[in-house]
């Protein structure tokens, strides 16, 4: 299992539990609970007190990015050893109806395993079964923690499910190769893709591999700002619209892209004294707001792609390279905690004035890129933040996406029924099914009623319609793609990150050389 830097954990652990909060749906409960008594569709469920992960994702949470997943797939407070048993809810325990064909349905590897998400998702194995007499749905939760081995083992003894999910991107790229290309079953039905922002569907569109997955429940990339900070300094405030100007305190219009974005960053961020970054006798030594901190970054790979979607591996799928854009964009991660000190280091970022790794939700950042499952952890950062456009780099914007679906495996031998079912996951039952989750819908229509929800949660009503246009400049390919012998990868990639945000005299251009040395001996190892 990946590793997460201890920066993120305590972030990690509120998401585990808060992402259901989003759209103004409850937060689930910690503590065990009664389970609700077996249908013929569906087994008992066990008492348990594992809370899903939201990459992701995210995966989150999949948050291993920390999405549900998508903000759902790196560990959670759930994913530490405990009593709680492995299996939730057992497909054995369901009778086959030889009549029908079996389709199982395997929930695990990112959010949907807390126990009030388990009445919502039997009560869809219900409804589907009774609507569909052909097919018998069967459900198979296991706890997060246990669920990529368990599903590598059913994979190798020959007894794979037939769907998985939800599950971000990372979680997904766990088991490389093993998705169905859906292209077949999406021309045999006329399945309607118009549906969806086309950006959205590309997403899942991969070289080599076809149309693997739909959309289902997205995380757009936003920039998280409080208005209060910028009208303290006589700043305006981030433009909302892809494209539009930035004035600068001068009055001049200047294009909104990453150097924009650090003058204004560093005006922003204050010491004791009253002095900001850019005056000659500010001491950032006694910081007591910054300008910017990341409201995700789990690993290297997001730290780089606001700059541009890139890959750590060579079309080859074997030689690792480091993005140029991305090298730049590390440096300028570096620089800001080091140099121009508008990113607050590692120490400041865990310390409790600055929301022990939740810096943005201690209301002391005046800015912060992140993704729209980031609702779930700003109860402290007042009611005055908005969301706006992110800045470009060179002249093209890049908004990450964390994103979750559910995956049909390549290898079902009942591929159309599967794809009916998924059919139904995404749309008849995707409503419950995003409450429960937390997720903004991926389809369009139902994407009023999600925003309605969180204006509840958040009467300042911030521009939703941003994270709307931020889906046309998705990075495809995902931050989280393929790379080879995935979970090591990935773990270097995060300490990398983290060795930024607590060393101050790093050599950049050495550290990216030996980090890509790395990489390539990983890439390297026979699995």
């Amino acid at each position: 299992m990946k590793q997460v830097p201890a920066r993120l954990l305590a972030l990690l652990m509120v998401l585990g539990f808060a992402l259901a909060a989003c759209g103004g749906t409850p937060a689930p409960a910690t503590n065990p609970t009664t389970a609700p008594a077996a249908s013929e569709a569906t087994s008992a469920v066990a008492p348990t007190t594992a809370a899903a992960p939201t990459t992701a994702a995210a995966e989150a949470p999949t948050a291993a990015s920390i999405s549900p997943t998508a903000a759902a797939e790196a560990p959670t407070a759930a994913a530490q050893p405990s009593p709680t048993p492995i299996v939730i809810v057992d497909p054995n325990a369901v009778k086959a109806d030889p009549n029908k064909v079996q389709i199982r349905w395997f929930v695990g590897l990112g959010t949907g395993t807390d126990p009030e998400q388990l009445p919502t998702e039997q009560k869809i194995v219900e409804d589907f079964n009774a609507s569909h007499p052909n097919i018998q749905l069967i459900l198979e939760v296991i706890t997060y923690n246990a669920a990529r081995d368990t599903l590598s083992t059913e994979i190798a003894s020959g007894n794979p499910p037939d769907i998985v999910g939800p599950v971000g991107v990372g979680g997904s790229e766990a088991f490389h190769g093993q998705w169905l290309d859906l292209s077949q079953q999406i021309q045999k039905t006329n399945y309607d893709l118009t549906q969806y922002d086309q950006s959205a569907v590309d997403f899942y569109k991969v070289g080599g591999e076809g149309q693997i997955g739909l959309p289902f429940a997205i995380y757009p990339g936003v920039l998280y700002y409080q208005k209060a900070m910028f009208e303290e300094v006589g700043l305006q405030e981030p433009p909302h619209h892809y494209g539009d100007k930035y004035k600068m305190p001068d009055g001049t219009e200047v294009e909104w892209n990453f150097d924009t974005f650090t003058q204004v960053a560093k005006l922003l961020t204050v010491d004791k004294n009253g002095k900001d970054a850019t005056e000659a006798d500010f001491d950032p030594t006694q910081i007591v707001q910054y300008g910017y901190a990341p409201g995700s970054p789990a690993d290297v790979r997001d730290t780089g792609a606001w700059f541009g979607a890139d890959s750590l591996v060579e079309q080859d799928g074997k030689t690792a390279r480091v993005p140029p854009q991305w090298a730049e964009a590390w440096k300028w991660y570096y620089d800001g905690i080091w140099k121009s000190h508008f990113i607050p280091n590692n120490a400041v970022s865990q310390s409790p004035e600055f929301g022990s790794g939740n810096e943005f939700g201690s209301g002391k950042i005046a800015m912060s890129l992140s993704f729209l499952w980031y609702t779930c952890c700003l109860d402290n950062a007042g009611d005055k933040w908005d969301i706006a456009a992110v800045p470009s780099y060179k002249g093209k914007t890049t908004a990450l996406l964390n994103a979750d679906t559910f995956r049909v495996y390549k290898s079902t031998k009942h591929p159309d029924e599967a794809f009916e079912v998924l059919s139904y996951l995404l749309g008849e039952g995707s409503p419950q099914l995003l409450q429960t989750y937390g997720a903004m819908p991926a389809r369009k229509v139902d994407q009023d009623t999600f925003f309605e929800g969180l204006n509840k949660k958040f009467p300042q009503k911030p521009d939703w319609q941003v994270a709307r246009d931020s889906l046309q400049y998705v990075d495809i390919p995902s931050f989280e793609a393929f790379v080879p012998n995935y979970n090591k990868a990935i773990d270097r990639a995060s300490t990398f990150r983290n060795q930024m945000a607590t060393a101050p005299d790093l050599d950049m251009d050495k550290e990216i050389a030996k980090f890509k040395s790395d990489l390539q001996a990983i890439f390297d190892e026979k699995p």
